[in-house]
């Protein structure tokens, strides 16, 4: 059964929730853009994250793989779908690391990804068609 993005809203109000508390807990003091994330297991436990940025920037990690790599740690191995919050407007689209990461560990989640005056829900094909997969290492 398909759901309407009111309905699949309405199902993760929760989830959105976690990711915007999530957000107050990331430490972005160079760039300022805060996200979080909440990532929920089909265990229906919810894994939260948020973007670290430390002074060496290529050594942060986005929110969206905190959670993932949390989850991931606590043995967690199937998910199904992550909210992810930034505090803009629009909603914000994870990056291209994020994506391939997901693709590799994560690759069914129904993502929301939330602004304050927008909402988007995805899936990682929509976001990342034709991406590489692990497949293609065995080809």
């Amino acid at each position: 059964m398909h759901m309407t993005n009111e309905e699949l809203l309405k199902k993760y109000e929760g989830l959105i929730s976690a990711a915007k508390a999530a957000r107050e807990n990331a430490v972005a003091p160079f760039s300022n853009f805060r996200v979080g994330a909440a990532l929920l297991g089909k265990s229906g436990k919810i894994y939260l994250g948020a973007n670290m940025e430390p002074a060496v920037m290529n050594l942060g990690l986005c929110a969206e793989r905190t959670a993932l790599f949390s989850a991931l740690a606590q043995g967690e191995k199937e998910f199904e779908a992550i909210a992810v919050y930034a505090g803009t407007e629009k909603a914000g689209y994870p990056c291209g690391g994020c994506r391939q990461v997901f693709s590799d560990l994560a690759p069914n989640v129904q993502w929301i990804l939330i602004g304050d005056k927008e909402v988007r829900i995805e899936t990682l094909e929509s976001m990342l068609p034709n991406r590489f997969v692990l497949e293609d290492l065995r080809r």
